[in-house]
């Protein structure tokens, strides 16, 4: 493994499971991702590789804050996305946008699904089910970014 690999490793699971958590991603985890990021890229393909890690992240960022201007995500997101922009440079953020949107449509259906679940139960027994009203998505952008790697 690279340490590219690592390093999205790292920041994913570290994302995902503050995110699950706290329902919030720390400003340091994609800090660390961006720093660990660039200097990955330009460590193994010198300038060219420090652009396109500088342009993954501006990418990234730019791909997720139409979504938060919409209230579609938190800023925690769009940050996450820009740090994982400077891990997988220009040419793979793309495809890593595309997969963490197809992870994140899967946990929206089972989080419908829960919803409906949640409701049927109600009616044929006195539970107390929270409707899921959103999802943490650091998860769907982890996994999408892991995709991206792997493709």
């Amino acid at each position: 493994m690279t340490g590219q690999v690592y390093i999205a490793l790292f920041v994913g699971l570290a994302a995902a499971m503050e995110d699950l958590a706290r329902r919030r991603i720390s400003n340091w985890i994609p800090a660390v991702a961006f720093v660990a990021g660039l200097a990955w890229m330009i460590w193994h393909s010198g300038w060219r590789g420090g652009l396109s890690s500088l342009g993954g992240t501006a990418a990234g960022f730019a791909v997720f804050l139409v979504f938060y201007w919409l209230g579609g995500m938190g800023g925690g997101d769009v940050k996450l996305m820009a740090g994982f922009g400077a891990v997988l440079g220009i040419e793979r953020l793309p495809g890593a946008a595309l997969w963490s949107a197809a992870f994140g449509g899967i946990m929206a259906a089972g989080a419908i699904a829960w919803n409906c679940f949640g409701k049927a139960s109600e009616r044929s027994r006195d539970s107390a089910k929270r409707p899921v009203e959103a999802i943490p998505y650091a998860p769907a952008i982890a996994l999408g970014a892991w995709a991206a790697l792997l493709s």
